[in-house]
């Protein structure tokens, strides 16, 4: 026990030089070659390595707080970093089931991963009993790196907003919190089990048996090891295969987002990171939710006006629209609905009308440039987005996109497959 505590903080102290260092080269960039503050930012987070990365995608993830430069700048902030040697893998395996023979869980497991993201790495693996399985292994010293980098980060903020008090970064100390609730959560894949079995068991009771989630193996998932069953199938990023293999790829996309809208009412939390490498064609026909690890939860009564919100966009009601803006609670002002109505209808007439063959060919970015609109609509009249509201509304636009090509002169949100609204029959919403 000791050993370890030394080992930590030897680890916090070698992760705090390493941060001065990285930080100081950063500053002869600037004097030298003058980047801007965006793009210096996002090279300098992408160097500090999984705290800073995750950071970099919350920034991209949030333009009701950050700066616009700074969002588009971190929409380039990828979480795929090298993979590790598989022996430290197998170091974390020896660590988290100390006292068990591995031979007796696990039959084989393959050393090339399936994939290597900057918290954790995946391997495919075969359970003694015949199983075929996924190990999701968090990366050694992850922990200690993400602690120790929240209390630099948390310093950092108190001199940032003294230094660039131009740099719109409201209620700074309280999104380091919420960065810190968020990715504490994110190396406990205990609590990602239990995200994945609170979706299952929707499924099951709901009885839903258009889509699926894997199993959970918590007799062999620990807090930094998470092993479940091996979906087969391709993403829905893969949209020739999807093509070929569906009658019906609009089909495909409306049974994944009725489960997801389902999931919204009868989840404890939703899936916050869905996009189309989240979700799977399986050979079985079935669509296959993945990768729980970043969940968003919305108050009732905010999820309320949400829901009926989102059920005004559908049916194009601009006025409902703006009347539950601030039914969210987003507005201590006093605003006139109809100026915001009519400002609402601007925004999203030319996204909702667009033709499809011109949103097919745009930049990806543009997605993001349609929330950001908006959240400048908001400020205009005093208004903030909740976070996990534009979870959700980015959510909506991913699954615009996926449907637009899959499916190019499928109006989405007109489609009477699809059903969204907080009155809806659940029966009918899991149709498939």
């Amino acid at each position: 026990m000791k050993n370890n505590i030394w080992l930590d903080g030897l680890r916090s102290v070698a992760r705090v030089g390493e941060t001065a260092v990285i930080a100081a080269k950063a500053g002869i960039k600037y004097a030298t070659e003058k980047p801007s503050n965006a793009k210096l930012m996002r090279e300098t987070f992408e160097s500090l390595g999984s705290t800073y990365i995750k950071l970099g995608q919350f920034i991209a993830s949030t333009p009701s707080l950050f700066p616009r430069e700074y969002v588009e700048e971190f929409q380039g902030c990828l979480d795929q970093t090298p993979s590790l040697p598989f022996s430290y893998v197998q170091g974390v395996l020896d660590k988290e089931f100390a006292g068990r023979d591995l031979s007796e869980i696990f039959a084989s497991i393959e050393e090339k991963p399936l994939a290597s993201a900057s918290i954790a790495q995946v391997h495919a693996a075969k359970l003694v009993t015949g199983e075929d399985v996924v190990i999701k292994v968090q990366k050694p010293g992850v922990e200690t790196i993400l602690y120790t980098d929240l209390n630099v980060l948390h310093w950092a903020t108190k001199v940032l907003e003294r230094v660039v008090p131009k740099v719109k970064f409201a209620s700074l100390a309280d999104i380091v919190d919420e960065i810190k609730t968020r990715m504490v959560r994110e190396v406990d894949f205990i609590e990602e089990a239990q995200n994945i079995d609170d979706f299952v068991n929707y499924l099951n009771v709901s009885q839903n048996h258009a889509a699926t989630a894997p199993k959970v193996y918590h007799q062999h998932s620990t807090r930094r090891v998470l092993t479940m069953q091996r979906l087969y199938g391709v993403p829905l990023t893969d949209f020739e295969v999807v093509r070929k293999v569906s009658k019906d790829p609009s089909q495909v996309l409306i049974t994944a987002m009725n489960t997801w809208f389902g999931s919204l009412m009868l989840c404890k939390s939703f899936h916050a990171d869905l996009h189309a490498g989240n979700l799977m064609l399986l050979e079985d026909g079935r669509i296959g939710f993945i990768d729980f690890g970043i969940v968003g939860q919305l108050k009732p009564e905010v999820w309320q006006a949400c829901m009926a919100f989102m059920d005004a966009l559908q049916r194009t009601d601009y006025n409902l629209m703006a009347q539950n803006m601030l039914g969210m609670g987003m507005t201590s002002h006093q605003i006139d609905t109809q100026v915001l109505a009519d400002d609402l209808e601007r925004l999203f007439s030319g996204v909702l009308l667009a033709d499809p063959q011109q949103i097919m060919s745009s930049n990806p970015s543009d997605l993001n440039d349609i929330m950001m609109d908006m959240v400048a609509v908001g400020e205009r009249h005093g208004i903030r987005f909740p976070r996990d509201f534009a979870l959700l509304f980015k959510q909506m636009l991913y699954f615009d996109r996926f449907m637009r090509v899959l499916a190019p002169y499928t109006d989405i949100y007109a489609d009477q497959r699809l059903q969204m609204g907080q009155d809806i029959d659940i029966t009918s919403l899991l149709k498939h």
